[in-house]
């Protein structure tokens, strides 16, 4: 592929694509925008361009990317946005022994404090300790691109693995069962919100009345485990032995 020449504000709506793409640096996000409408691509190209279109063009070099992160990328390249405007939430400082009977959730996320991301492809994690009592974000860990010949699931689950639950967007079988054998339990939220909303739907469920999954994860005796449906959490416990192809992380 030659090296196109871009106009000035083209290459910036390309730039802020790329960087609502997890994974994808400008040049991956050229050899696609070259095969969906060519280079150099002109606004009205753009313009009509379609996120069914970015998904398929490249031998679907962005198939298994999710469709919001699409979406954002998109508008960015129609020049619908010119700057981010969601900034990161504010950490707060956290020591082990803050939060006595508290477990330590993540988030995945693209955009702000959403619970936006599909596990393959998210870009950060947003963890959170939750007690009873109290929730905080400790922490913001971006996912970063896997070492060469590093298993890229692999390098997701080592950014969670101190934490016990995993909230997310979605998450494919195999993924999942990598994210179990990690002592992680993996809680579908297909409906992106805030994660301090669903955080705090988690706290609320805390305590004498737990669920039985989350009772277990509490490390609460059987016989403390009283069963009721909090809000929208999950309440089917997925076995680590369970074969990867029949894994789904509940809803």
């Amino acid at each position: 592929m030659n090296s196109p020449t871009l106009d000035k504000e083209i290459a910036l709506r390309i730039g802020l694509a790329a960087r609502e793409l997890p994974e994808t640096d400008i040049p991956r996000l050229l050899r696609v925008l070259d095969d969906a409408v060519g280079l150099p691509p002109s606004k009205k190209q753009l313009a009509d361009l379609t996120v069914k279109q970015l998904k398929s063009a490249d031998d679907g070099e962005f198939a298994d990317l999710d469709t919001e992160s699409l979406k954002a990328a998109l508008a960015c390249l129609k020049g619908e946005v010119h700057e981010f405007t969601e900034p990161l939430p504010e950490v707060v400082a956290y020591a082990e022994a803050d939060m006595p009977n508290s477990i330590r959730v993540a988030c995945a996320s693209n955009r702000g404090a959403q619970l936006d991301g599909h596990f393959g492809s998210c870009r950060r994690f947003l963890i959170y300790q939750v007690s009873a009592s109290e929730q905080r974000l400790i922490d913001i860990r971006e996912v970063g691109n896997a070492a060469a010949g590093e298993d890229k699931n692999a390098h997701r689950v080592a950014r969670i693995a101190d934490c016990q639950i995993l909230f997310v967007a979605s998450i494919g079988g195999t993924p999942a069962a990598k994210v179990i054998r990690a002592g992680v339990h993996p809680v579908k939220k297909p409906q992106a919100g805030p994660a301090d909303v669903e955080i705090g739907a988690l706290r609320a469920a805390i305590g004498k009345s737990a669920p039985p999954w989350l009772a277990k994860i509490m490390g609460q005796a059987p016989e403390q485990r009283i069963r009721f449906a909090p809000l929208d959490i999950d309440e089917a416990e997925i076995e680590e032995d369970i074969a990867a192809a029949d894994i789904e992380a509940t809803a």
